[in-house]
């Protein structure tokens, strides 16, 4: 058995500096590195815990922006009354995620800082346009997501909350994995309004080989006509998917197909 040091950080700016402390690594619910180090796919020579800053917790909704701290966790997001006003389908996401143990533990910041190419936060802040608030700096979720459990977050960078504009009409869809829970294929539809004009996002997780990515096709198609009906005649290339034990390439090419349409008809009910 290895060793590992652990602090209790106090504050952003304690956990900043505690993570300049040899190898140190965040944890906040656990849900993914505790696992690894179990496994010892992981080996951290510190642990710095975030779980109990007061300012990294808790849902804000002021008018049509939604604020959430990234220690919330999944149940307090599935949960929470002024969200499920603003953005039910956010709430609904979440309430799908893992079990009451991972739900009551796991955190919305970790599971972006992570970005596990099934998780399902990812499709949803890139389909809603947020943006993730670190210690450092705002970025775009176009921006942050780059590949398979790869984000644009820097060494020392901390997730502190996540921000978008409620959406007129979101739902998501997923086909997850009866073991894990996890998303096969996962779909998030998001319908705006940008500069007075109707603006549609949809975005996909479990299947891209890179990670999450949006279906531009669907959403051209979505934008002129936001019904169900309208994916119909989408025909979906395969070429960047994942095939693996679970579905093959084309099998979820078929399934971004038909949770885009459920999606819709989910937003539009």
């Amino acid at each position: 058995m290895y060793s590992v040091t652990y602090h209790r950080a106090n504050s952003i700016a304690d956990a900043a500096k505690l993570l300049k402390t040899g190898d140190a690594k965040l944890v906040s619910g656990g849900m993914t590195l505790i696992p690894a180090m179990k496994t010892r796919l992981a080996a951290p020579s510190d642990l710095v815990d975030i779980s109990k800053i007061a300012t990294l917790k808790g849902i804000k909704v002021s008018g049509k922006t939604v604020t959430i701290g990234a220690a919330t966790t999944h149940f307090e997001v599935s949960t929470d009354a002024k969200l499920q006003k603003a953005c039910p389908a956010l709430a609904e996401l979440a309430a799908m995620i893992g079990d009451p143990a991972v739900r009551h533990r796991g955190t919305i910041g970790g599971s972006i800082a992570n970005n596990d190419p099934a998780a399902d936060y990812p499709a949803a802040l890139l389909a809603l346009g947020a943006t993730i608030v670190t210690n450092k700096r705002e970025i775009a979720a176009d921006k942050f997501f780059k590949g398979l459990f790869e984000t644009i977050l820097k060494d020392g960078e901390i997730v502190t909350a996540v921000s978008f504009t409620a959406p007129a009409k979101a739902a998501y869809q997923k086909f997850r994995n009866p073991a894990s829970r996890y998303a096969i294929v996962g779909v998030f539809v998001a319908k705006s309004k940008a500069n007075g004009k109707d603006e549609v996002r949809v975005a996909v997780t479990g299947a891209g080989d890179n990670g999450v990515f949006r279906a531009k096709a669907i959403e051209a198609a979505l934008t002129k006509s936001f019904d169900a009906a309208a994916v119909s005649g989408i025909k979906l290339a395969s070429d960047n998917l994942m095939t693996d034990i679970h579905a093959s390439a084309d099998y979820r090419a078929h399934l971004i197909g038909v949770l885009a349409k459920r999606a819709v008809a989910a937003a539009n009910a």
